[in-house]
């Protein structure tokens, strides 16, 4: 929206032609989503805890959890605000890039919203059942594929980039429809499990999204992508606004959420911070590396894989409690140990995915 202003009062005034330059603007949005977070978190708090909003803590998990019970929830609303606000005042709005993964988010925190909402507010333990939360998953998923297939406007942008090889790509044909479902779907779903901790969730998506907007920035400039040999996508540059106002509103909502957690994203944030992810990955033609890059929310979402498999078939648990971070727990880590333990791991993984910007 700003962008249309300074083009306009550039022909006054030519000092603003500065904002023109996408790593200006992203680092505008990582600002404006920051202190949005900032100015509207405290009364979000407040608001949650006047209307009782709270936490539902399982009595069969970790013991240390039950001191959370009533903590308010919902608070993802608050990143979708700053992400939706920071996106649509720096960035390109004719560019279709920016507009899809809006939507994507908006579209799964609203699923995660209803389904918060029945759980906390109407009191329906169960919230939106699995099958009406998969299936309106997957609409919105396929939907976006077919899109994205239907107005792709070179090859590039349906190949599957193998990371590591300067050459290798596959022609994915109608299959690429198959990757975006997968990969947005399941990121989605990645997130919402990993997110059990205080900030174990935000600050993984919060370097995720950094690295996807480096190479956001890169895919969308010619030279840069002809120097590193990844494929240029004409425009995809643009969604580094976007990347960049998702960390400005992870590291508002980090403030809060940081142990002792005063709020919890819930799954308004969750399905949402995971389905922005997994289409960011999808349009810089990038998803081997954001396997990589999110090897966390992989191996929790593994672990609860295997464990139900292995209790159907054996009637044995291969975990003492899945999600993995749960298992930690009752191992006896300290919840801070684990959390940061984590985060850790995702600065390494990240820093790998990086590297396959070079190693080719």
């Amino acid at each position: 929206m700003l962008v249309y202003l300074a083009d306009y009062l550039s022909q006054y005034y030519s000092g603003f032609n500065v904002f023109q330059y996408l790593t200006l603007r992203a680092i505008f949005g990582v600002l404006t989503a920051l202190l949005i977070s900032f100015l509207v978190g405290p009364a979000m708090i407040r608001k949650l805890s006047h209307r009782q909003i709270g936490q539902q803590v399982r009595d069969d998990g970790p013991q240390s959890h039950l001191s959370k019970a009533g903590t308010p929830t919902m608070g993802g609303a608050l990143i979708l605000v700053a992400v939706a606000v920071a996106t649509l005042l720096w960035a390109d709005l004719s560019n279709r890039y920016v507009w899809v993964v809006l939507v994507v988010t908006l579209a799964f925190g609203a699923i995660g919203w209803v389904d918060d909402y029945k759980k906390l507010v109407l009191g329906n333990s169960k919230g939106l059942s699995a099958g009406a939360k998969y299936g309106w998953q997957s609409l919105v998923a396929l939907a976006t594929g077919l899109f994205l297939y239907g107005t792709a406007q070179s090859p590039a942008e349906t190949q599957l980039i193998v990371p590591f090889f300067k050459h290798v790509a596959i022609d994915m044909g109608w299959w690429y429809v198959v990757l975006v479902y997968f990969v947005v779907v399941g990121s989605s779903n990645a997130v919402n499990l990993t997110d059990g901790l205080d900030g174990l969730a935000i600050l993984p998506t919060v370097m995720v999204a950094g690295a996807l907007g480096i190479f956001a920035y890169t895919t969308g400039h010619v030279k840069f992508a002809g120097y590193l040999g990844i494929p240029y996508i004409r425009d995809v540059g643009e969604i580094v606004v976007f990347c960049g106002a998702l960390v400005g509103a992870g590291l508002g909502f980090l403030w809060f959420n940081a142990y002792p957690a005063q709020v919890f994203m819930g799954d308004v944030g969750a399905l949402a911070l995971g389905a922005a992810l997994g289409i960011i990955a999808v349009l810089v033609r990038q998803e081997l590396v954001f396997f990589i890059m999110s090897g966390v929310f992989v191996m929790e979402t593994v672990s609860v894989i295997l464990q139900v498999a292995s209790f159907k078939l054996t009637g044995r648990r291969i975990f003492r409690m899945a999600p993995l971070h749960h298992h930690f727990e009752l191992k006896g880590w300290p919840e801070p140990r684990v959390i940061v333990r984590f985060w850790i791991i995702t600065v390494i993984l990240v820093l790998v995915g990086l590297a396959t910007l070079k190693i080719r």
